[in-house]
């Protein structure tokens, strides 16, 4: 089966911080705001009219750990197949909430395709995307009427590249006159941040219960993300949703997604996130997930898996096979935490070292659940383990790699609680 929503599934919040959202939101079974674990989304890239590549997608991103998936809804075609896509999830046992992602013609979409609305776990609304002028107030009234009709949430996001452009000209007119106007990028976050607020309280005088409410203010630049989000937080209640809208590709995205929402996780602010990956070509989506999870446990505000501590490697280590016992090991942990979710309780907060050479070898060792250090180069060749601070076996010849993921596997069956399943018909 295919789980699709790690925090019922496993997860565990392991970090304490002062959050500064009090409000909480569902999106289908998943609790976002307040007290609720920090939640982890994504987004498909295939074309929602191909109901089952969508499917086959958004199960593949719930199965690595994603509890929301957004899928685009931007065509007559798109939402046409958007029950279809909720039918196939359903009978893979992938019980994910799906947001449906709507620009410019989502007031027609949702009126025409009610079937789709209905489906649907949620709205997501841009709304520098709904109208100009005069359709810009009754475009943005219908899908906020829609959402009230089906009793769905709504997440308002303002984004950089596609801010609403009569509030950006009045709000530079307004600067203009002032005696010392701001700089031009300082109205545009200003912008930012009164789209989101209002159109919030727009939703809000339609009839949307606040408590339906998610708002997003996403831009590129990591020190402009961090100056929204902190007046954002500040100026309301609503749970807000971080990320960088165009994160980037590989190495630069992963940095520049971690250094803006590191900060603000750290000071209270953001309730759900998601890492925008540009993926490599014929790249696997699923990796935006897993680099959100790794913000989230590295910060000690939750754990999705057990994690692997390597040193980097240096002159003692000239083989290589410490950098590929602590890849296999990584993987092979990653691949059973499926299966060990299910049956272990609190078996993702468990650590493994797997450490090149004797310098820090068994003092990182035995700080872990599970550690093995390897020999470096000129070192006798064995590998002492240790489990839960005591040095317990020593390993030697071709086969250490397979006795350690043995090891590693008795340690999970004796350490953790089995769960206790489910009656039937739960």
């Amino acid at each position: 089966m295919v789980n699709g929503g790690v925090a019922s599934s496993g997860a565990t919040e392991v970090g304490a911080r002062a959050r500064r959202t009090t409000r909480q939101v569902r999106v289908g079974h998943v609790r976002i705001g307040g007290d609720a674990p920090i939640m982890v989304q994504s987004m498909t890239n295939t074309d929602t009219a191909d109901a089952q590549a969508t499917a086959l997608q958004v199960a593949q991103l719930a199965r690595a750990g994603s509890e929301v998936v957004r899928i685009t809804v931007n065509s007559p075609e798109a939402a046409a197949q958007v029950p279809s896509i909720r039918s196939r999830l359903d009978a893979m046992g992938c019980n994910v909430p799906l947001v449906g992602d709507f620009h410019f013609n989502g007031h027609r979409l949702l009126t025409q395709y009610p079937e789709c609305a209905q489906v649907l776990d949620a709205y997501r609304i841009n709304p520098g995307n709904v109208g100009r002028g005069s359709k810009r107030d009754e475009q943005f009234g219908t899908m906020i009427e829609a959402a009230i009709r089906y009793g769905k949430p709504v997440r308002i996001g303002v984004n950089w590249g596609s801010l609403d452009q009569e509030l950006l000209a009045r709000l530079m007119d307004e600067n203009a006159k002032l005696e010392r106007p701001a700089e031009a990028s300082a109205v545009m976050r200003e912008a930012l941040v009164v789209s989101a607020i209002d159109s919030a309280r727009e939703a809000e005088a339609i009839g949307l219960p606040g408590d339906r409410i998610v708002l997003s203010a996403k831009v590129s630049a990591v020190q402009d993300l961090i100056t929204v989000y902190r007046e954002l937080s500040r100026r309301c209640d609503y749970p807000l949703h971080l990320g960088l809208t165009e994160a980037g590709m590989g190495s630069k995205g992963i940095v520049a997604s971690t250094a803006a929402m590191a900060v603000l996780l750290q000071e209270g602010i953001g309730d759900t996130i998601r890492v925008s990956l540009t993926p490599e070509p014929n790249g696997d989506r699923t990796r935006e997930v897993v680099v959100a999870q790794e913000i989230l446990q590295t910060m000690g505000l939750r754990s999705f898996t057990p994690m692997v501590v390597a040193c980097p490697g240096c002159g003692r280590t000239s083989s290589t096979f410490f950098q590929e016992l602590a890849d296999s090991i990584q993987g092979y942990l990653r691949a059973q935490m499926p299966v060990w979710r299910d049956q272990y309780a609190g078996v993702e907060t468990m650590t493994v070292a797997v450490m090149g050479c004797v310098v820090n070898g068994p003092g990182e060792s035995k700080h872990a659940n599970i550690g093995i250090s390897l020999p470096g180069s000129g070192e006798t060749p064995v590998a002492p383990v240790f489990v839960d601070g005591r040095k317990t076996v020593t390993l030697k010849g071709d086969t250490i790699a397979a006795d350690f993921k043995a090891i590693v596997d008795d340690y999970v069956r004796s350490r953790y609680s089995a769960r206790a399943e489910a009656p039937a018909g739960a």
